[in-house]
């Protein structure tokens, strides 16, 4: 039996790699070394701290009772928490009329938030895959858009839809919430790279129609970008508070932020209200009216980031 003895370049070559494998190891880690930064981790840690105290001041006062609220440290539990009483009664208070705010809540959100997704996407993607005269002048008057804060349109807004005679009632909320600028550049630029122009033109050939390549083709392949305006506009709308203010007059259809509002301005002018806790109740119904908004987050966190990503990329 005989063997071979394998070439002095080959013993050099698997040499090489075994020692090269550590010494590449030990640069990763010297210039991992390198991009750690001490002022910059407290930099971040103070902004991540800066961020979640008022959760966690959110979440330690909706134990307390109200007499609590001003008689214990705010940072952290009083001797008795009530957080399950607190719950209750805020769920239970007038009639469970909070339950019923919430629920507008949700219906208002998410009804805006899927209609100006479903708008913005097509917008956006009839700027970034067709050339019409206006084309950039239309995209430019969108971005000016952007700039203009939603307050400022709010009493012009009301008189419209007072002329409408739509005032008081659920459209009041919903069609302002449809209009989004920012989403429409948003999926406008996710577009431009996502959908390549190869499918737009294969499917043409086929013999598809524009609406069918939309919604079969170009929808599917926005969808991550399409849930990142959702999740934008539902916060947005979840969080709107003037236009609410200004739009509806009866309880029954106020979302949580006016509702809350309400109850706090009973709280702190009330006096003896009728209920003696009622700025606990307002504390709690804060802390549950967020809960929806962090399950939306971090069930659709993935498709956001993925969605931001993809746009930014030039193929």
């Amino acid at each position: 039996m005989t063997t071979t003895t394998p070439p002095a370049t080959s013993r050099a070559a698997v040499t090489a790699t075994a020692t090269g494998a550590p010494r590449a190891a030990h640069r990763w880690r010297r210039r991992s070394a390198r991009r750690r930064s001490t002022p910059l981790t407290i930099v971040m840690l103070a902004v991540l701290a800066y961020f979640l105290l008022p959760l966690f001041w959110l979440a330690v006062a909706s134990t307390k009772s109200t007499q609590d609220l001003f008689n214990s440290f705010g940072l952290w539990f009083s001797h008795a928490p009530q957080l399950l009483e607190n719950i209750r009664e805020t769920l239970t208070h007038d009639d469970g009329v909070f339950l019923h705010w919430l629920l507008n809540t949700i219906l208002y959100s998410v009804g805006s938030a899927v209609g100006a997704a479903l708008l913005a996407a097509a917008a956006g993607y009839g700027f970034a895959k067709y050339r019409f005269r206006g084309n950039n002048a239309a995209f430019s008057l969108v971005l000016g858009a952007v700039m203009i804060p939603t307050t400022a349109l709010a009493i012009p807004t009301y008189l419209l839809f007072a002329k409408a005679d739509l005032v008081n009632t659920p459209w009041a909320i919903v069609l302002p919430s449809l209009v989004s600028p920012f989403g429409l550049y948003l999926m406008r630029v996710y577009a431009q790279d996502a959908v390549p122009d190869s499918i737009l033109e294969a499917a043409r050939i086929d013999g598809a129609g524009e609406l069918r390549i939309f919604f079969q083709i170009a929808l599917r392949l926005l969808a991550p970008g399409l849930v990142t305006v959702v999740l934008f506009t539902l916060v947005a709308t979840w969080n709107n508070y003037f236009l609410p203010l200004i739009m509806l007059n009866d309880p029954r259809l106020y979302r949580v932020t006016v509702g809350l509002s309400s109850w706090a301005s009973q709280a702190v002018g009330g006096g003896a209200g009728a209920n003696s806790n009622m700025l606990a109740l307002v504390v709690t119904g804060s802390l549950i009216s967020i809960v929806p908004l962090v399950v939306a987050f971090l069930l659709l966190q993935r498709y956001w980031q993925s969605g931001l990503a993809t746009g930014g990329v030039k193929q």
